[in-house]
């Protein structure tokens, strides 16, 4: 999955799209996916990230060009300056862009990454069994809209 930054601009299948923010792809059916990104929308005091919804022609082509399955979404992808961050590293990134105290989490990065990353597939692969699934997409508010891509 490593790959050069920016390397999605190189990409025919992926659409152009401003990435001078970060940038969180998520799943938008997945309830506790959208609950994360309501409570990120929340702590962003300085409207830093931008959102993409996977199921969404960008989240798709993001997910195909860093060879992500696009059927189960089990991981989200946070873009900053170009690099891509999965899993627990993605997530631990999130905590830290909204800023104190959620920075904290940060700490979580001296548990061996092999574990954060499999505590983290677990909690991937159960999401939807122990948190549900939505018919439709996340559709943020009125006031949030300008921060979501597509």
């Amino acid at each position: 999955m490593r790959r050069e930054p920016y390397s999605y601009r190189l990409d025919p299948d992926v659409p152009p799209f401003p990435d001078d923010r970060p940038i969180f792809v998520f799943d938008g059916k997945c309830v506790l996916c959208s609950r994360s990104t309501r409570f990120l929308l929340a702590h962003d005091r300085e409207r830093r990230l931008r959102f993409v919804v996977a199921q969404s022609p960008l989240g798709a082509a993001l997910y195909r060009h860093y060879g992500l399955k696009r059927q189960d979404y089990e991981s989200n992808i946070v873009l900053e300056k170009g690099r891509a961050r999965t899993l627990s590293d993605g997530s631990i990134r999130l905590f830290e862009i909204v800023g104190f105290p959620w920075s904290l989490m940060a700490a979580l990065r001296l548990v061996p990454v092999v574990l954060r990353d499999w505590i983290y597939e677990i909690l991937a692969r159960k999401r939807l069994l122990w948190f549900g699934a939505q018919e439709t997409c996340y559709a943020p508010a009125s006031a949030d809209r300008e921060r979501f891509l597509s």
